[in-house]
């Protein structure tokens, strides 16, 4: 059976993610206990079900716990299991539960919202590196619908399968990115007013930025540091790496270094881009 298992914060979009997969013909459940989620797969498996897609979260109390052990055992029975943890920053909750005047699963009278999501964090925080790790702090939901479609359809098999995101600094360092690089240094394409509409991923950008000496030696020591220690984040069995180059705005320089980044790597690794700033036209590499 397909399996993905979909955790994270309150607030951080795993309803948007339940509902996307439903659409794509997943048998979705929401909000399970972890200790049911292996007579749920045996029962869906016994009546021919291919696709699964659970929600476990701090709603299921203190048997969220035991969620690893149970990952571990379904892995061992060749379930093609994916799992994947939602983020968001504590500003963007607040703002997000403010809005939308919903109750925090954790909430009580003797704590105030931004309590919870700290305790809600805590809870959670040995789950956030099982898998993949989507930062939605800053996405819309047709972004994240198209990065969890991308993150479903992918199949790394026994490969990590290497992720550079463009952003950009004045909206915050993504939370899921490992390795982060600071492009801002460079000659910026904003201040051109004929490039200041385009983007990274536009000829005349590109034009310009390759032009500068600095850029291209700046490109190829990220692609020499990524390359050099590769191996070891394949040899500690992980399965995916985000690599976070951010300028600015997030639109031309930080756009320009991951379209060339992931066209350096896709020969090495299975590689996705993702451009933050630009959501959701985010895509594979062509």
């Amino acid at each position: 059976m397909h399996i993905v298992i979909i955790s994270g914060l309150s607030g951080s979009g795993k309803s948007i993610a339940l509902n996307m997969l439903e659409d794509a013909a997943y048998y979705c459940v929401d909000n399970l206990p972890s200790p049911l989620l292996q007579s749920l797969v045996d029962h869906l498996s016994g009546q021919g079900c291919e696709r699964l897609a659970v929600a476990i979260d701090s709603r299921g109390g203190d048997s969220i716990a035991t969620l690893p052990q149970q990952l571990k055992r379904l892995r061992e029975e060749r379930h093609d299991l994916h799992f994947l943890f939602l983020d968001a920053k504590s500003d963007t909750l607040l703002k997000r539960y403010s809005e939308t005047r919903r109750r925090h699963p954790l909430a009580s009278s003797t704590s105030t919202l931004a309590e919870a999501i700290a305790e809600e964090r805590q809870r959670l925080a040995s789950l956030s590196n099982l898998g993949h790790h989507i930062d939605t702090s800053e996405l819309k939901p047709n972004a994240l619908r198209e990065w969890v479609r991308q993150f479903v359809l992918l199949d790394a098999g026994p490969t990590l399968t290497l992720l550079f995101e463009s952003f950009g600094f004045k909206h915050g360092v993504p939370l899921d990115a490992e390795l982060v690089f600071d492009v801002r240094c460079l000659p910026n394409p904003h201040y051109e007013p004929a490039l200041r509409p385009l983007t990274g991923r536009d000829d005349a950008v590109v034009a310009f930025l390759e032009a500068a000496p600095e850029v291209c030696r700046m490109r190829e020591d990220i692609a020499g540091f990524v390359d050099r220690w590769l191996p070891c984040y394949i040899r500690d069995n992980r399965s995916y790496l985000t690599v976070g180059i951010g300028c600015t705005g997030g639109q031309h320089r930080s756009v320009y270094f991951a379209e060339w980044l992931a066209r350096h790597f896709k020969d090495k690794a299975h590689v996705l881009v993702r451009h933050r700033e630009l959501a959701p036209s985010s895509s594979l590499p062509q």
